[in-house]
């Protein structure tokens, strides 16, 4: 092998570890998947002489590029609270694959995703890096053109942002499993009444349909709006299947075998506090989802 050669293979080795890295920090699979591309080129170029810990330095590439990433696309909005649903992960009802354990060890949900893409980029990175992957803040530092101390403040401002914004789900997956799927029976029966009863009274829904503008969700809120919303699919609701989405039990809706939506939730207190609804056709297109015949 040449040295090349030998770099590509020790890169493989980190692959599944930094495309976690760029998920967390974009939200988005497909740019999570450029990224660690990205990463790869500029590491095949740079060569590791004198690189002691390669899962690190490649680690601070794959962090480098999603900066580059998050700071155009904030940019672009002219709202820095505009966020779209993110990409899901989505597994069958029985049990995540061993990629989709590594991508999602830290139970990174789409509820979570939605905070975390309303953060500065600097401060995402600082705690995504840091409270996520256990980087040190002398590491991080030069990536955000700050003082280890002056990190260990962002990374602080984004945990209470992440903390007061971000839904604390029942840890019971079972118990979160019953909820979701009376949601699901009370939406297919078409009862307004069953999916009140299961809703939060301030449950959120945020919904890309890919009808308008795609930077930024539809929000629905409310008990008696949101439990409306899923009665009016309640046509689709007889192909609905259970799922994991991101860890968590959630909701595909597979027409004639294609994908057509996914839904996310997330159960407090025995109660739906949010949902996070993707049926963007273009976006459901990139997803990997095998239908299983029972």
């Amino acid at each position: 092998m040449n040295d090349e050669e030998i770099l590509a293979e020790r890169f493989e080795a980190h692959r599944t570890h930094l495309r976690a890295v760029a998920y967390r920090m974009l939200g988005s699979l497909s740019e999570a998947d450029d990224a660690v591309q990205d990463a790869w080129l500029r590491a095949s170029r740079a060569g590791t002489d004198g690189v002691e810990n390669l899962g690190g330095w490649l680690t601070t590439i794959v962090a480098r590029v999603s900066l580059d990433v998050l700071r155009s696309r904030t940019s672009r909005r002219e709202d820095p609270l505009d966020v779209h649903v993110p990409d899901p992960v989505i597994s069958g009802a029985d049990g995540l694959d061993p990629e989709h354990e590594v991508l999602l060890a830290d139970s990174v949900g789409l509820a979570l995703l939605v905070v975390l893409d309303t953060l500065p980029p600097a401060e995402r990175l600082a705690f995504v890096l840091h409270d996520m992957f256990a980087v040190p803040f002398d590491d991080i530092a030069p990536i955000v053109d700050r003082s280890p101390a002056a990190t260990r403040q962002l990374a602080s401002r984004a945990r209470r942002r992440v903390q007061g914004a971000a839904p604390a789900p029942d840890a019971d997956r079972s118990r979160q499993r019953e909820v979701v799927d009376a949601f699901m029976a009370a939406a297919r029966g078409g009862d307004f009444d069953a999916l009140v009863a299961v809703l939060d009274p301030d449950v959120l829904m945020r919904a890309d349909t890919g009808t308008a503008d795609g930077r930024v969700s539809r929000l629905i809120r409310g008990a008696r709006q949101v439990a409306q919303q899923a009665v009016t699919f309640a046509a689709y609701a007889a192909f609905a299947r259970p799922a994991l989405v991101n860890g968590t039990p959630g909701i595909v809706t597979v027409p004639d075998g294609k994908l057509f939506s996914v839904m996310a939730f997330t159960v407090a207190d025995g109660k739906v506090t949010e949902i996070n609804l993707l049926a963007d056709p273009d976006r459901l297109a990139g997803l990997r989802w095998e239908p299983r015949s029972d």
